[in-house]
């Protein structure tokens, strides 16, 4: 059975790239003999952007660096030998004297941070009484990443089905001790089925928000004093088994503040629903695109310059922690802002790569979707507002991101709407054409911009794209449902042109509301 799905994949493979390119060569044949050479390169520039090619190339450059420096440090780095036992998460590895600290629902009362109702329980021969102190920073004397600690916050707000994963994902990696679950006011059980599994548990009874319930449970454990970094897991969140150790080796090198981690899409097709299915074959591929071909280049170390640690999966140093300002008033979400003030202040680089993946679950239904993307796209608008405008390479990036960013989205649905305007006399038997203004204005679109010109010009590079995912990922049905991404990046659009003036006429106390979650998804 394995060997006919691993062929059959394979297979698949071969003929999405075969239509791939078919598609992509008949389209540059129609485009080119049509006689409307003219809208290619903006067909082409609303595909794929300027901006995905000019990364594209750095990044090619990044991978010859770094398999240059990674060969020369075998060569030079001595192997190491009788290296100190560690646990998973970090620090040494517990003994018979260590003492498991669990906060068993520990509240905060009218959100004022105060903890009551401490709960604890010993495991060895050590006192047990007290706060959650960790394993500490790295043993003295010790050497290599392995020492770096590593303390794991999971924010959550009712996620009752899925925080039982998230937790059991982080278990697989680090000490029960080490990870630090904060129920933001939550209305179900996730707090309870959080401190079943005995990790530490800190119940906000005010809603904060995720910012906000971050920055508690960092104070309320004295995190930052505790570790050498902390890892911010969202509760639909989990990790790949190389995840810690490839943090940890970025966080090696000491001009790293942050590591960004690399987000998959789980693709687990029978736990959803058709639309389910369609919105992470969308996002599979978004991420990739982005991921990949954008800030792969953008996280070189010589350029230094994505602007989203994205928050479902980031560790930062600690010392860098300290000076961020990580719940501001008025944002929806954190990330944006958190990665905008390690620019700003200047703290160390962003640091990205394939080893630090993590699976994340996307909305399971349109309306959850539209809600993700606009608090997505307001919160990168509000922070863009927060900051402002100061000299850098970060900003020069940035800048012409969000130029390409605006021109695509308006170019879409400017196109999506001349379609539809030379699509209704075909729909209505040229009843429209009746009328004299509409006659003139479809004579002049047609002449410049058939209707056969739009739709090929807009959907075959789209779907290409679409068929050298379905490659990649070896997924046939990618082939079916990527014919619906289109119209799913013309929500996107709206959206981000929607949120501008929002993100200066709105704010928020960045409280959150609870998607549709699915049990046993992680």
């Amino acid at each position: 059975m394995r060997t006919a799905r691993f062929i059959g994949s394979w297979v698949a493979g071969l003929l999405a790239l075969t239509l791939a390119v078919t598609l992509f060569v008949t389209w540059l044949r129609f485009v080119l003999s049509s006689g409307t050479a003219g809208p290619t390169p903006l067909f082409l520039w609303m595909a794929l952007g300027v901006n995905l090619f000019v990364w594209t190339v750095i990044g090619g450059v990044r991978l010859g660096d770094d398999g240059v420096r990674a060969l020369l440090a075998r060569r030079t780095v001595p192997e190491r030998r009788g290296a100190h036992a560690t646990g998973p998460g970090g620090g040494r590895a517990p003994s018979d004297e260590r003492a498991l600290v669990r906060q068993n629902a520990v509240k905060d009362v009218g959100g004022s941070g105060s903890a009551v109702g401490t709960v604890t329980v010993t495991g060895g021969g050590g006192a047990g009484g007290g706060s959650a102190t960790g394993t500490g920073t790295a043993a003295e004397g010790a050497t290599g990443t392995d020492q770096i600690a590593l303390a794991v916050i999971i924010p959550a707000h009712n996620e009752e089905p899925v925080i039982d994963g998230a937790i059991k994902s982080a278990l697989r990696l680090f000490n029960r001790w080490d990870i630090y679950v904060v129920s933001d006011s939550s209305k179900d059980a996730t707090a309870d089925i959080a401190a079943e599994t005995g990790v530490n548990v800190l119940e906000l009874l005010t809603n904060r928000g995720k910012a906000g319930a971050i920055e508690a449970v960092i104070q309320e454990f004295d995190l930052t004093e505790n570790y050498d970094g902390v890892v911010i897991l969202d509760a639909d969140t989990a990790l790949d088994e190389k995840y810690v150790s490839g943090a940890r080796k970025q966080l090696s090198d000491p001009s790293v503040a942050a590591v960004a981690g690399f987000v998959v899409a789980e693709w687990k097709p029978k736990e959803r629903t058709l639309i389910g299915r369609l919105i992470s074959a969308y996002r599979d591929r978004l991420y990739w695109l982005l991921q990949y071909l954008l800030r792969f280049g953008q996280t070189w170390r010589h350029t230094s310059c994505t602007f989203i640690v994205p928050g479902f999966a980031s560790v930062y140093r600690s010392s860098v922690l300290k000076q961020l300002d990580i719940n501001p008033k008025g944002l929806v979400i954190e990330d944006f802002n958190m990665t905008f003030e390690v620019h700003h202040r200047r703290l160390g680089r962003i640091s990205m790569n394939p080893n630090t993946k993590a699976y994340c679950q996307d909305p399971f239904t349109i309306r959850d979707y539209v809600k993700q993307v606009r608090r997505w796209t307001l919160g990168f608008w509000q922070t863009v507002r927060r900051h402002g405008v100061w000299p850098s390479l970060f900003w020069f990036a940035l800048l012409f991101y969000i130029l390409e960013v605006l021109f695509v989205a308006v170019m879409l649905i400017i196109m999506a709407g001349l379609a539809l305007f030379t699509l209704l006399p075909e729909v209505t038997g040229d009843a429209v054409l009746s009328l004299g203004f509409y006659a003139t204005g479809y004579d002049a679109v047609t002449a410049v911009l058939p209707l056969t010109a739009i739709a090929v010009g807009l959907f075959v590079p789209d779907y290409v794209l679409t068929c050298v995912m379905a490659t990649i990922r070896r997924r046939p049905s990618y082939l079916i449902y990527g014919l619906f991404f289109l119209p799913m990046r013309l929500v996107d659009s709206y959206l981000t042109l929607r949120t501008i003036p929002q993100a200066w006429t709105a704010t928020s106390d960045g409280r959150w509301s609870s998607p549709t979650r699915e049990s046993g998804s992680l």
